[in-house]
């Protein structure tokens, strides 16, 4: 029997009602360092303070209230025991992922005394789960994001603007569309190339970000245009942000092959109104407030 619980490629544990170890078996002794004769005897939580009493004793009471095996799985908790990662040196990993099982053991009068605990490494299938999960997730950025700014893509921007004009007729919110782009942009290129008109168009993305919160909308429209939907923001709200994205860009130095590049922007600015037939006609709004800014001498904000 000892030879047997020794070439198991699974961890063995036996616990009596107070949790202390009647059982070790060679997988556990190999990933905790512990021989039997160290352990078996003692509590268990005495040797691996990591884990929650109150949580294990929870856990087992169906066990042996009940005769009812449990079963613990990685993706609810990574792992019991905070074993070390055996894999290549090459691995990220920090620990060995587990799913552990535990059932009763029943005495000669079919009394639960001790449970038996499976300690399973189940590493290898959750980093290959963790590793698509992350691809996943990845692509997904990828589907949203424009590439040069960081910023949503239009295609994205458009659905999410879809669903904020809806839920903004439903609440009745207050919300103000901006639309802006950079002033004389096509000089910056003519004058210092496209890679120099690229590193404008992020700048004033980075001015963006900055100026906006988390649950605001922004997004690249198109070239050198930006769209940008301020949640719970009146008008006059959303103007002090338009002016200070308008400060931050006249401020900010483009630097390129030596040279110094300055730029400003105009911004239209559209608050909600339930009159509105359908999302477009909201930015539509806005992108009338920019031509007005624009019309008007550039650099700076118009509201409509």
């Amino acid at each position: 029997m000892h030879d047997l619980l020794s070439s198991l490629e699974v961890g063995i544990v036996v616990l009596d009602r107070e949790f202390k170890v009647e059982v070790w078996n060679q997988f556990m002794e190999n990933h905790s360092n512990l021989r039997p004769s160290q352990i078996v005897g003692t509590c268990l939580f005495d040797s691996f303070p990591e884990i929650s009493a109150d949580w294990l004793k929870l856990k087992a009471g169906p066990v042996f209230d009940l005769k009812t095996p449990v079963f613990l799985i990685w993706e609810q908790r990574p792992y019991l025991f905070k074993f070390g990662c055996n894999r290549p040196i090459t691995s990220e990993l920090d620990f060995m992922y587990q799913n552990v099982t535990l059932f009763p053991l029943s005495s000669l009068t079919g009394k639960i005394e001790r449970l038996c605990m499976l300690v399973y490494d189940v590493t290898d299938q959750a980093t290959g789960r963790l590793h698509i999960e992350g691809l996943n997730e990845k692509l997904t950025n990828v589907s949203r994001l424009d590439g040069l700014t960081g910023l949503y893509n239009r295609r994205y921007w458009q659905e999410r603007f879809e669903k904020q004009f809806k839920l903004a007729r439903r609440r009745g919110a207050l919300e103000t569309a901006i639309m802006l782009d950079i002033d004389h942009f096509k000089s910056v290129n003519d004058t210092y190339g496209h890679q120099a008109g690229d590193k404008v168009i992020q700048a004033l993305a980075n001015v963006i970000k900055q100026c906006v919160r988390e649950t605001d909308l922004a997004g690249r429209y198109g070239g050198e245009e930006f769209a940008v939907i301020l949640a719970d923001a009146k008008l006059a709200d959303a103007l002090l942000v338009a002016e200070r994205i308008r400060r931050a860009a006249e401020n900010t130095v483009v630097e390129h092959e030596g040279q110094q590049i300055r730029f400003t922007v105009s911004l239209g600015l559209a608050e909600f109104n339930d009159s509105f037939a359908n999302e477009m006609q909201w930015l539509d709004r806005a992108d009338q407030a920019l031509y007005k800014a624009k019309e008007g001498g550039r650099n700076q904000a118009v509201t409509l």
